[in-house]
């Protein structure tokens, strides 16, 4: 696989294609990050953004993670001290799913978003910045929750932490597209370069396949759950053997495996008895995928193979968990 393909594997959209196949002519040195606001333990959530991290650093990028604790005490999340102490375990977490340490910079946001020249950076965008723009680019609220001056002032925040951690490349999910956008609009007023960035998928809810799997709504996955929790939820997990083209459900035990499992595994075992054909083995996603629409594979082999590995991937950091609560 080449450095472009590596890097945009997997991504949902690439903005622009032209500079990112710049930035894989010449990958080293140049810097990429993921902005995380420390809210708890690790789900696939953050883990899928956390895949295309470590594809980042293969393909030679230095990574850059912002534990974004300003922002978390602008949407609430605790003081500052309790918000400190869940960045600090979510850290530990990140490197125990496998991002390198040595070569990942973990950034506090209140390290330079209490500067003089950041504030007034961020004051110069809440004057060119419409509130119709700003609401635009908010993070969608809870339901019943009212929206805050707060909530206005956070994506603009976004937009200047691309400038001040000095980024070659932003990365997020799909959901944070309206905030690069908004920074590649809005930087240049500053005279401040635009960056590229990626977009990774958003899988769908586990149950149901449809919208999108959510720590605050329906079920997720997380590194608390253990071995026999995992595998009661992927069990009850949505999984139709066969896709209506008539319909918009997904499928999420098949993104699990395309996100989750195949970027971190070079081969897929599905361990079966010899009496319905034995194991079967693949190499890539669009075999199985083509073999569960087939019928050779059985939604159920499908699921207990899905848990297996996730469950091999979160361990780790389901063992670091124990041990920073112990």
């Amino acid at each position: 696989m080449d450095t472009y393909d590596l890097i945009t594997r997997n991504a949902e959209e690439v903005v622009t294609e032209a500079e990112v196949r710049e930035l894989a002519d010449e990958p080293e040195g140049k810097r990429v990050y993921v902005g995380y606001e420390p809210s708890g333990v690790l789900h696939l959530g953050h883990l899928l953004t956390a895949n295309k991290l470590i594809d980042l650093q293969e393909a030679g990028l230095e990574v850059v993670v912002l534990l974004a604790d300003v922002h978390a005490y602008l949407n609430g999340k605790g003081t500052f001290e309790e918000i400190r102490e869940t960045a600090e375990q979510m850290q530990a977490q990140f490197v125990a799913y496998g991002l390198d340490e040595a070569n990942t910079e973990f950034v506090y946001g209140s390290e330079f978003q209490l500067e003089e020249d950041y504030t007034l950076d961020l004051h110069q965008l809440e004057l060119s910045t419409t509130m119709n723009r700003a609401q635009r680019a908010m993070a969608e609220l809870q339901s019943g929750e009212t929206a805050k001056v707060s909530h206005l002032v956070y994506p603009l925040m976004q937009c200047l932490d691309i400038e001040y951690l000095d980024l070659d490349l932003a990365v997020g999910g799909l959901d944070q597209r309206k905030v690069h956008m908004l920074a590649r609009e809005e930087l240049p007023e500053l005279g401040y370069e635009v960056r590229p960035c990626l977009h990774t998928p958003i899988v769908a809810d586990l149950t149901s396949g449809e919208g999108k799997m959510s720590s605050s709504e329906g079920v997720t996955i997380s590194m608390e759950d253990s071995t026999d929790d995992l595998e009661e939820k992927v069990n009850s997990a949505f999984c139709p053997p066969t896709r209506d083209p008539d319909d918009d459900l997904e499928n999420p035990v098949l993104e699990l495996f395309e996100y989750h499992v195949f970027p971190r595994f070079d081969e897929i075992v599905v361990e079966r008895p010899e009496k319905y054909g034995g194991d079967l083995t693949y190499d890539d996603f669009e075999t199985l995928a083509a073999d569960l629409e087939s019928g050779e594979l059985h939604p159920a082999d499908a699921k207990g193979t899905l848990a297996t590995y996730l469950d091999e991937l979160i361990a780790p950091g389901r063992e670091k968990l124990r041990e920073l609560r112990a």
